[in-house]
């Protein structure tokens, strides 16, 4: 059963305090709120606006995005991280223009059968960019539902089919009014329900809050291991491609062999790149972004 008065109340201070995000702006197509969410995935905010406001400057629709190469994609990606996003995110924008005429689809279904559009990504979509009941699990919500209906402190690392079910319970039936839910419990979650630092005192529902009641402190130690960065092949991965995008053609291997010292390493990031499409061997002994250039035979 909805619980109407708890999806009411987070609507409401969402629409008095939500963040001026561009994507979040009226008239804002399903394009632009299908590419921020795959480039809000695991980057913060500050980082992806810029990239977001530059991307769709070049590439107002899908059809303008698949027209151009896997390379500009890359290029256009920047230090963003994963980049392997924004080759999917062409590819994306490749099977909305063959299947469905240029224009992100609003059915579910057809959603969660683009190339690179998760659970999350599909009805992030289907309900901010098309205004429909859909539930939108991301580890904000999971931590605002796990916190303020099952008195839990945390909701743990991966979203399940029962954080779907739970959430969907409290979401208003009216669509519209869903959809709205769905962006304030998100929200809530961002700013408000954080991990380490709740501002319980701000928070519109701490009154009502099973976590606040129970007495329970917030977790001490982070809910995953951070990953880390310096030393590892992803460093070296984003070293690589660093001076892939910034040259227009092929790059000798003996240039990249200067980017790291350890040999097997950085052939190992390397034959990584390669594997995961981002970047294509010239010949024996260079190497250039994906589709930089004419087809390598």
């Amino acid at each position: 059963m909805s619980d109407p008065t708890f999806a009411t109340q987070v609507s409401r201070w969402y629409e008095r305090n939500a963040r001026d995000l561009p994507w979040r702006k009226p008239g804002i197509g399903a394009w632009a709120i299908l590419v921020s969410e795959v480039m809000l995935q695991q980057t913060p905010v500050v980082r992806v606006v810029p990239a977001w406001e530059a991307w769709l400057a070049r590439w107002p629709e899908p059809r303008a995005l698949a027209e151009d190469t896997p390379a500009e994609a890359i290029r256009m990606w920047g230090r963003l991280g994963y980049p392997r996003r924004a080759v999917r995110l062409r590819e994306c924008a490749a099977a909305i223009v063959e299947r469905h005429g240029g224009v992100v689809p609003d059915r579910l279904d057809q959603l969660l059968a683009l190339p690179g559009v998760g659970t999350y990504t599909a009805r992030a979509v289907a309900a901010f960019a098309y205004g429909q009941r859909h539930p939108v699990v991301d580890t904000n919500v999971r931590r605002v539902v796990c916190r303020a209906i099952a008195g839990e402190p945390d909701a743990g690392p991966t979203t399940r089919p029962a954080d779907l079910v739970a959430t969907e319970e409290l979401l208003p039936i009216e669509p519209a009014d869903a959809a709205l839910a769905s962006a304030a419990f998100m929200e809530l979650g961002a700013v408000v329900c954080t991990a380490r630092a709740p501002r319980c005192a701000i928070c519109p529902v701490e009154s009502s809050c099973a976590w606040r009641a129970s007495g329970q402190a917030a977790p001490t130690g982070p809910t995953r291991r951070p990953q880390r960065y310096a030393g590892t092949d992803r460093q070296v991965r984003g070293l690589l491609l660093a001076v892939l995008r910034e040259s227009t053609g092929p790059v000798p291997h003996q240039r990249l062999d200067q980017v790291w010292h350890d040999d097997v390493q950085r052939a190992r990031a390397l034959a990584g790149l390669v594997t995961d499409g981002l970047v294509e061997p010239v010949g024996e002994e260079s190497f250039r972004l994906a589709g930089d250039g004419p087809a390598v035979p």
